[in-house]
C-alpha cells in the first residue's frame, strides 16, 4: 500500500514509516515543535548567582561562553562570593565586635545577593556597586 502523502511503500502499517501520515484518513501527522536547548540567557543568568559552581560552568560552556549578559553575572557572581567569603573570615577572626557585624552584613549580602538574582530574572545587568565594574570587564 502507498502512503497517499509520499508515495513511499507503507506495507500493512496503520501510519506511514516515512512521514507519519494516517493510511486510513490521508491526514498528514501532526508536527510536533522543536524544543530550543538548553536554558535561556536570563536563567542560565539567574542560576550563576546560586553558587560559583555554576558560574565558572557558564563561563566554560558552550554558548553560554559567547554571551556577555551570562559572562557578566558569572564574573560577578564570582567576585561577589569572594567578597562574601572574606568579609566573613575577616568578622569571624575578630573577637566578640566582629562576630556582633557578622549578623548585619550578612543580612546585607542576602539582600544583596537575592536583588541581583530578581535583576537577572529581568534580563538587566544590575552592577553590584565596586564589584560589577570589575564583572563588566570580564565580561567583554
Amino acid at each position: 500500500m502507498l502512503c497517499p502523502s509520499c508515495n513511499t511503500e507503507a506495507g500493512t502499517s496503520a501510519f506511514c514509516p516515512s512521514c507519519g501520515t494516517n493510511m486510513a484518513t490521508g491526514a498528514a501527522a501532526a508536527t510536533i515543535p522543536t524544543q530550543q536547548s538548553g536554558l535561556s540567557e536570563t536563567a542560565a543568568g539567574v542560576l550563576a548567582y546560586i553558587t560559583v559552581i555554576p558560574a565558572i560552568i557558564f563561563l566554560a560552556m558552550e554558548p553560554y561562553n559567547h554571551s556577555s549578559f551570562v559572562r557578566f553575572h558569572a564574573w560577578q557572581s564570582i567576585f561577589f562570593g569572594l567578597v562574601v567569603a572574606v568579609t566573613h573570615f575577616v568578622l569571624g577572626v575578630i573577637p566578640i565586635f566582629g562576630w556582633i557585624l557578622l549578623v548585619p552584613v550578612s543580612l546585607g549580602f542576602l539582600v544583596l545577593w537575592i536583588f541581583a538574582i530578581y535583576k537577572a530574572s529581568k534580563g538587566e545587568r544590575y552592577k553590584i556597586p565596586f564589584i560589577g565594574n570589575f564583572a563588566e570587564q570580564q565580561a567583554r
